[in-house]
């Protein structure tokens, strides 16, 4: 083995880089995935192991760190991940090869860099007022683009070749229509007797189907009409149309959510008490509920070490995004009524119960707010990248030729 780089103090040796690369590849061979020519992924490695040291250096130096909870959580959440017990998950990576005590070091410092990014790039992504207005609007669009509409239409078609004459006589058949329906006759009877299109027979029904699949004029000339509505003529390539909105699907508006009611006991370790400890107690305490023996509200109030004690532990409606990553992917798990395992947050331990969950509508504040947290992430990869370089920038990086 030979040194091929180094990174402030730390080398970085050949056989890494190869092991990191074989992974790599093993990796897309089983997604069914082609693989990279060696070179280049050899030189990505190289680069991407460059950087990841160079940011963990600077973790240390402004001393972010993860508890060896944290890495046991993260043990178990892969684990349940892929449909095992923690010890299942070991037993599997090291017949693969995998040496645990690297697995579980890389699994840290995956760990550090999420929470140095954290630190580090979320502060510097401020979206404007402009921004998020016009995100709300996209958002808005899309989302009655997906609701489904019904509509029936009568053609009074036009021939390419129409003269000015033509054209107006047509139009004056389609108005002449529209005020026939609009006086309540029977729309499907009229379609079947003026219209030019295939879909006469059944009455001019196109079908329900998302508002992005009819013709956008079509849309547009019936938005924020109700159902039983006939409007037009609309003007098309074929001719002119008479639209009748005969159904509308309920779809949820741009400003719903779902929020989870959930409440918890939260244990700090310190002092006398160990992370360990604090999961067997969480563990005690889950039985205990779970058998009937004890109230999840009252063990709150007795042992939770957060401000939600005195509330039976009650965290209130939440919004997502609201509690940290690693404590709501466990929670978002869950079922109403289910309780959570022990898992260990940057807070502590928790133990954790779903009440319920229900879509509301947000507040023009919640909307904002979710619109910002959106922009964030959809800025986030160009504000890291930018930020990543100036990492490596500070950093003492010496690339080494192999030995000849």
């Amino acid at each position: 083995d030979f040194i091929v780089a180094v990174v402030g103090s730390e080398p970085i040796t050949n056989l890494e880089v190869t092991l990191r690369a074989q992974a790599i590849e093993a990796q897309l061979r089983q997604q069914g995935q082609s693989t990279p020519p060696r070179e280049q992924l050899l030189s990505e490695v190289l680069d991407q192991l460059i950087q990841d040291k160079a940011q963990l250096q600077w973790a240390r130096e402004i001393g972010v760190q993860v508890s060896d909870a944290e890495v046991s959580q993260a043990e178990d959440n892969a684990a349940e991940r892929a449909q095992m017990t923690p010890e299942q998950l070991r037993t599997q990576l090291e017949r693969s090869g995998v040496v645990l005590k690297q697995w579980r070091q890389d699994m840290r410092d995956q760990l550090t860099l999420q929470r140095l990014r954290e630190r580090e790039v979320t502060p510097r992504i401020r979206p404007t007022d402009q921004e998020i207005d016009q995100y709300l609007r996209e958002r808005q669009t899309q989302q009655e683009a997906r609701q489904a509409l019904n509509l029936a239409q009568i053609l009074i078609a036009v021939p390419d070749d129409a003269t000015p004459q033509q054209i107006a006589q047509s139009e004056a058949q389609a108005r002449e229509v529209l005020q026939r329906a609009q006086g309540g006759e029977d729309f499907a009877q009229l379609a079947r007797s003026f219209s030019a299109a295939a879909d006469r027979t059944s009455g001019g029904q196109m079908g329900m189907r998302p508002q992005d699949r009819y013709p956008p004029l079509f849309v547009e000339a019936v938005r924020q009409r109700p159902v039983g509505a006939v409007v037009g003529p609309v003007r098309s390539g074929a001719g002119f149309h008479v639209l009748k909105v005969l159904e509308r699907a309920a779809a949820d508006s741009a400003a719903t959510v779902v929020q989870t009611h959930a409440r918890h006991i939260l244990l700090r370790p310190g002092g006398q008490m160990s992370v360990n400890v604090a999961r067997a107690e969480l563990t005690r305490m889950k039985r205990a509920i779970e058998g009937g023996k004890a109230d999840f509200a009252q063990l709150a109030r007795e042992h939770s070490q957060d401000g939600s004690a005195s509330a039976g532990g009650d965290l209130g409606w939440a919004n997502p995004g609201m509690f940290v990553p690693e404590f709501e992917e466990v929670m978002n798990r869950l079922g109403p009524q289910e309780i959570s395992d022990p898992l260990v947050s940057r807070f502590g331990v928790h133990l954790i119960q779903v009440l319920e969950r229900r879509k509301t509508e947000m507040s023009v504040r919640e909307q904002r707010e979710l619109a910002r947290n959106a922009l964030r992430e959809s800025k986030f990869e160009e504000t890291f990248q930018t930020w990543a370089r100036e990492v490596r920038g500070r950093a003492y990086v010496e690339l080494r030729d192999p030995p000849q």
